[in-house]
């Protein structure tokens, strides 16, 4: 079981969620960080797609993107979001949605800092989410950037930042056999408020 009905304890879900990361960082094969991140365009239209957890604490959770991409003009334009954490290997899940804020700069120079100069390069050599010719215009303008910036340091460019999602709702869910699974969601008003703690019907 998730969490025992007699048990009436404070939980807090933003500590119990590094226990589950951490859990499947033992046995998810590829990214146990992967996340799917809902956003809604300018027509009300629903987008998904996923990205990496780049950064979690009690703030919220964290990723990096282009703000040009099609989920940063979403973000920016409506702050709102929804992510899915999903392993397979443990037969587990976590759904979170709330509002969304830019990062500090300095928190946006720190993880740029911290990439693969190759990926860093292709942050600079991608128009992220809009039309591309052919292959091979990518592939000289990464050549041409490489070249660039043989001898120099490759700073962030502007357009590159990130986002934190601040959680008004988590639910954890936990796979039960012949379906009876295990559901527990908490929610809150604002992120300065205590959560509640409800359990759900499977």
């Amino acid at each position: 079981m998730l969490f025992d009905d007699a048990y009436d304890g404070a939980i807090d879900p933003l500590e119990l969620f590094p226990h589950w990361l951490e859990e499947a960082r033992e046995t998810e094969p590829n990214d146990p960080n992967a996340m799917a991140l809902a956003s809604v365009d300018e027509t009300g239209m629903p987008d998904l797609r996923m990205v990496l957890l780049n950064g979690y604490s009690h703030q919220g959770f964290v990723f990096f993107t282009n703000f040009e991409s099609a989920k940063g003009r979403e973000l920016l334009a409506n702050p709102r979001a929804a992510l899915l954490f999903h392993w397979k290997s443990l037969r587990r899940q976590v759904r979170v949605r709330g509002p969304v804020q830019q990062v500090p700069h300095s928190d946006a120079d720190a993880y740029f800092a911290s990439r693969p100069a190759q990926s860093r390069i292709g942050a600079h050599a991608s128009d992220q989410s809009r039309p591309l010719e052919s292959r091979n215009v990518l592939v000289e303008r990464v050549a041409t950037l490489t070249e660039k910036f043989a001898d120099g340091e490759i700073g962030r460019p502007a357009h590159w930042s990130g986002f934190r999602v601040m959680p008004l709702q988590i639910e954890f869910w936990k796979d039960g056999a012949f379906r009876l699974h295990d559901r527990v969601v908490f929610t809150r008003p604002d992120p300065e408020s205590d959560w509640s703690r409800t359990r759900l019907f499977p």
